[in-house]
């Protein structure tokens, strides 16, 4: 099923991130989040992808099939192209296609000092464009409600995602941020540049302050004075900063339901626990 689908009737989404372990030894505990997680019935699951690699062992592509055969939820698979030549984002192409996998979460990727970059794709936009045209995914993309880091301003960033839609993007993720008015401020800038495809809030829900810490550095979100203040206050109590964290977390999610949000797409940081104390808080809200 391709994700895009999910809204044509007007539906919300629920959807997860998670990522490859990074030692084999990791793949048991993998399954069972996956076990936690697919138990909770989200409409897909995103996983994350990193640069370098061939397809052939390739992490990303080996978990979402398992999440597709084994727990029969849909998979997004990340894919950057900064690092990849076109032969090998064929290459990648081919083995989902294969695999039976339909949505592709299409992203430039980081800059990196130890793996050169290609040629063939500068921007996200450019593999979006390239994916729509020569095969039949439902494209995804990232969107930054605090402008990505290297935007110059919000005007250059709606510019960009203009871009990044007009190439074929069905539906848009956003990155984490702490403070739902600058996303409602972001959706109504997208709407006015004719951007009108589903544009999913991503929450991620504060467990561990150096953690948070430095996602924000990474993305470029602020912190709210209420927030930083649950930081500030907690950060040296690990339970204590859990539940006031899932709290706030689930504060956000609540509003945006109530004021009508296209889904929500959890960022889970692979804690099972974390996605089902947000399940339990949000089961009788529509």
């Amino acid at each position: 099923m391709k994700v895009s689908d999910i809204y044509k009737n007007g539906r919300r989404s629920l959807s997860f991130e998670i990522f490859p372990p990074k030692k084999d030894a990791d793949l048991h505990n993998i399954d069972d989040t996956l076990d936690v997680l697919c138990e909770l019935k989200p409409d897909f699951i995103s996983v994350t992808f990193g640069a370098g690699g061939s397809c052939n062992c390739n992490k990303t592509i080996e978990l979402a099939h398992k999440i597709k055969e084994k727990y029969h939820v849909e998979p997004v698979v990340h894919l950057t192209c900064l690092h990849y030549s076109r032969e090998e984002i064929d290459a990648f192409a081919r083995v989902l296609t294969e695999a039976g996998i339909e949505n592709i979460l299409a992203l430039r990727g980081d800059v990196r000092e130890d793996i050169p970059k290609k040629e063939d794709f500068a921007y996200a936009s450019d593999l979006a464009s390239y994916l729509k045209s020569t095969y039949d995914f439902c494209v995804l993309g990232a969107c930054y409600p605090e402008c990505h880091p290297e935007s110059c301003n919000m005007v250059d960033e709606i510019k960009h995602l203009k871009t990044k839609v007009n190439a074929g993007t069905d539906v848009l993720l956003s990155q984490l941020f702490f403070d739902n008015n600058v996303f409602y401020d972001f959706k109504e800038r997208c709407r006015i540049a004719d951007i009108n495809v589903p544009i999913i809030p991503g929450i991620m829900p504060v467990v561990k302050a150096a953690q948070i810490k430095r996602m924000v550095s990474m993305c470029n979100a602020s912190f709210p004075l209420r927030f930083q203040k649950i930081v500030d206050r907690y950060e040296d109590n690990k339970e204590a900063l859990f539940d006031a964290g899932m709290a706030y977390a689930l504060s956000q999610i609540i509003d945006q339901l109530v004021s009508d949000t296209d889904g929500i797409h959890l960022y889970t940081m692979n804690n099972p626990r974390i996605a089902r104390r947000i399940c339990e808080g949000i089961r009788n809200i529509v």
